[in-house]
């Protein structure tokens, strides 16, 4: 069993940096795909970033050269680092992580004021 917890969100201006961290536990972390989702009032969930097992990564095109997403396998927790946001970025962001099935974050909430 995977547990993944998230954290690092909050209220922040347009403009401004946000880093999210996600913890995993119970689990051989370097081995799980990671991948970061968000979730707008009303809108689906969206892929954010991933990072794989071996430190490949990709991004929606909406938060690249924006968003870098990073994993420390020796602390079992990854990152995302927010810079320039926007208030379109604003939702319940979930850590995600996938080995053959999938395993989810409780969320973070970040918004983005105009």
């Amino acid at each position: 069993q995977v547990q993944l917890v998230e954290s690092g969100g909050g209220v922040v201006q347009a403009g401004g940096s946000l880093r999210l961290s996600c913890a995993a536990s119970g689990t051989i972390f370097s081995l799980y795909a990671m991948r970061w989702y968000r979730q707008a009032p009303g809108k689906e969930r969206e892929l954010v970033a991933a990072i794989s097992s071996t430190l490949i990564t990709n991004y929606a095109d909406s938060v690249k050269g924006r968003f870098t997403i990073s994993r420390d396998n020796a602390k079992k927790t990854m990152y995302l680092q927010m810079n320039s946001l926007k208030p379109e970025d604003t939702g319940v962001y979930y850590c995600n992580a996938e080995r053959a099935r999938d395993y989810w974050g409780q969320g973070t909430q970040v918004t983005v004021s105009s």
